[in-house]
This record gives C-alpha cells, sequence and structure tokens, in this order.
C-alpha cells in the first residue's frame, strides 16, 4: 500500500494535474478513472513542448533528428513497459481504431473458412470489429458467455467452444463495467491448444493503468491500450503487434518501408508521452525496489499498484474506520460479487428502489465524481443478463485515498 511509506502518496498525487479538483466544478473526489484517468503534469508539460515544434520526422536537420531519437525511446520505452522483446508497437488513433484494425487483418488474412472466437465479456471495440470483419470473411463468429456472478470469463470457458478451425480470438484484459480481470495467458493456452495458429488479440485498455503487463508470458499477436486511460491523453492509441501478425498483408503505402503498419506522420508528442508515463512507473516503482533493472522496478510498480487499489476496494466494499461499506448497506447490489480476486480497481454496482442517475448526481453534488453505466452498446451486454438498465460505475486508481473512499461512503451513507 503506498500510504505506508510516510509522504509518498502524497508526492505520488503531486505529479498528475488536477488530482484533487476540477476546472468547473471546484473540489472533488475523482473516481472516474475507467473513463479516462488523470493526467501526468510530465505529459501536460510534453505536449506542449512538442505542439510548438513545425519541424517534421524523417528530415536532415537537428530538430527532425531529435524528433526521430524521441519515437525510437518511446517505442523502446513502451516495449520495456509490455516486456514484449519480440514485435513492434505504434500508434494509431485510438485503442479502438487500432483494435478494428489487428482483428480486421487477422480475420481477412487467414484462411477461408473456420471461425472467429470472442466473448460477450468484451468492450464493443473488439466485439463489433470481431462480428464486422467475421461475417465479410464468411467465417462463423463464436460468442463464448461470460459468468454473471463472477463478471469474467475463464480459460475453460474458451475451451469449452474453440475448434481446429479457430483463426482468431479477441480476448478482453480487464472489464471496464464489472472492473474484473482476465487470465490472458490462461486463455490464450487454452485456445493454442486446439487451434495452435490462431492469432490471439487482446483488449489491454482498462487493464493498462493497473500495471503488470507482462507481453512475452501471454502468447498472443496484439495488444491495445488507450494512453488517456493510462496517465497520458487523448488522440492516439497504442498497439503491440507480434512479427506474425505485423507481417501479415495491411493497409500501407506502396513502395513504403516494409512492416510498417504507420499511416501517415504521426505526433512525435503522442509517442513521447509514452515516454513520461514509462518514466512514472520506473520512479514509482524505485519506491518500492532496489533494482537497478528498469523491468524490475516496473514489475516493482505493478505490484505496489495492485495492493493499494486492493486496500482501496476492500474500503469501499467493508468500510472504514466507523463506515459502513457497501456491502453492508441494505440496497446496494454489487456487480460480480463482494470478495472476488479478480477485481482491479473498481466497484460496479446499484440500488434497490433508486434511479442511478439520481445517485450519480447526488454523488456530484457532493464533490464526488462517479459514472453510470447504461444497458447500451457499450454495457449492454453485461447489464441486459442481469435485467438492469444501469449501474452506478466507482473506479480508481493508486493515486486515490483511503480518505476519498471515506468521502464516498458518507455520501451514499446520506444519499441511500
Amino acid at each position: 500500500m503506498l500510504d505506508t511509506k510516510p509522504g509518498l502518496l502524497d508526492e505520488v498525487r503531486s505529479r498528475f494535474a488536477h488530482v484533487d479538483t476540477c476546472p468547473v466544478q471546484g473540489e472533488r473526489v475523482f473516481f472516474e478513472n475507467a473513463g479516462g484517468a488523470l493526467t501526468l503534469n510530465s505529459v501536460v508539460q510534453t505536449s506542449a513542448h512538442y505542439a510548438a515544434i513545425p519541424d517534421n520526422q524523417g528530415r536532415d536537420n537537428p530538430m527532425s533528428h531529435e524528433l526521430v531519437g524521441a519515437i525510437a525511446q518511446a517505442k523502446a520505452d513502451t516495449m520495456t513497459f509490455l516486456n514484449a522483446k519480440q514485435g513492434q508497437v505504434f500508434v494509431g488513433e485510438s485503442g479502438t481504431e487500432l483494435l478494428f484494425r489487428m482483428i480486421s487483418n487477422a480475420i481477412i488474412e487467414t484462411p477461408e473458412g473456420g471461425n472467429v472466437i470472442g466473448t460477450t465479456l468484451e468492450h464493443p471495440a473488439s466485439r463489433s470489429a470481431a462480428q464486422r470483419w467475421a461475417k465479410i470473411a464468411r467465417k462463423n463468429y463464436i460468442a463464448v458467455p461470460h459468468d454473471d456472478a463472477t463478471g469474467s470469463v475463464e480459460a475453460s470457458d474458451y475451451a469449452a467452444l474453440v475448434t481446429p478451425e479457430t483463426r482468431v480470438a479477441t480476448i478482453i484484459h480487464t472489464s471496464p463495467v464489472t472492473g474484473m480481470g482476465v487470465d490472458v495467458a490462461a486463455v490464450a493456452r487454452a485456445v493454442r491448444a486446439v487451434a495452435p495458429d490462431c492469432y490471439i488479440i487482446v483488449d489491454g485498455i482498462q487493464h493498462a493503468a493497473h500495471g503488470r503487463l507482462d507481453i512475452d508470458s501471454y502468447g498472443i499477436d496484439g495488444y491495445a491500450i488507450s494512453p488517456y486511460k493510462v496517465f497520458s491523453r487523448h488522440g492516439y492509441g497504442m498497439a503491440w503487434i507480434s512479427d506474425r501478425l505485423g507481417a501479415l498483408p495491411h493497409d500501407s503505402l506502396i513502395g513504403g518501408p516494409e512492416g510498417n503498419w504507420e499511416l501517415g506522420t504521426r505526433d512525435t508528442g503522442a509517442y513521447a508521452t509514452m515516454s513520461d508515463v514509462v518514466g512514472y512507473f520506473d520512479w514509482l516503482g524505485g519506491q518500492f525496489s532496489d533494482s537497478t533493472d528498469r523491468r524490475e522496478r516496473l514489475e516493482a510498480a505493478g505490484k505496489a499498484i495492485h495492493a493499494h487499489e486492493k486496500t482501496l476496494t476492500d474500503a469501499m466494499l467493508h468500510g472504514t474506520g466507523n463506515l459502513k461499506g457497501l456491502a453492508e448497506m441494505e440496497q446496494v447490489r454489487i456487480i460480480g460479487g463482494t470478495d472476488n480476486p479478480r477485481r482491479e480497481g473498481l466497484v460496479a454496482c446499484w440500488v434497490e428502489g433508486r434511479e442511478t442517475a439520481d445517485i450519480i448526481r447526488a454523488l456530484s453534488d457532493r464533490g464526488v465524481r462517479t459514472h453510470i453505466r447504461k444497458a447500451d452498446h457499450y454495457s449492454g451486454n453485461i447489464l441486459d443478463p442481469l435485467g438492469r438498465p444501469d449501474c452506478i460505475r466507482v473506479s480508481m486508481c493508486h493515486y486515490n485515498t483511503v480518505g476519498e473512499v471515506a468521502a464516498f461512503l458518507t455520501a451514499m451513507r446520506e444519499i441511500v
């Protein structure tokens, strides 16, 4: 837990913009991190620096060389962050756009026939791409049902439906609605045991802010993140692809560099802000590890983040001080159960007999920012089976405090 080290949590919070105040609302607790995490101050500064530079990449002048170097450094930093020793990383419009590109290419360029497998747990970014392109390629789409009780999906669920003709599989690392993680490596092993040549593509958008990424251990071919959900900014997405996925035919300029997956000139500042993000994780890990190896420090950061966020969600569910937790509030129903080891910094719930929108508004009036998830194209796959039109999503990150959880519980006690 971060606040066991005197002053560390304060130092962490000082590195983020608007950590406890909104430029419009004023003082507030930010529990809407799944919608977009807080931004590092260093990212704001880096973005402004590169936005002012007129030079382009690929020219023979000192500034252009500097831009190319910043991009190369950011790619190397991101590969270390992901623990990917092969393949490549590149930026695109958004995490959603990159998932569409990876999934569509894998489906179109694999042998005719067969099927594509995914789950009902997934965000529409991967589900929509898989279903659309499976139809275009005349491949069957198989939907693995998730478990309403756990809010997740297991490797055995995939194993029950994967076939030797499965060409592409999609996995979500963490659900942005239930907050529950998936054992990506176990799912990939289950898929490859039956379909060894299957291309496996992962939506890591919700998971990345919580650290503990390890591409080399997953046995996958593609992984996408949205940097604005991992302390960077809007306007770009980041993807990793394996060498074999990268070698497939894909949209590119005729005569252009072989294996290039980027379309057009990308924003150097976007790349450079990923170096800021990785540098922050590195710094945080250094507070918990004396290792001189950067990857080991990144792993230490992930462990510390997980431990702190578990403390936060435990306090929210079971209470802190003399405040009752959500699990002790008679009218509250918690999605995915109370004591679920898959939970990553997020609690989704509803209040029996109360309008969710009214509760979200009442929380906001008390200075606590949360979000309503509705049974729409984003969250209906989770909420419809529960017979729910909506739910309250309370999403945390490691810079949040137990004191902020207490403020939320105090507000909920007044409202409920």
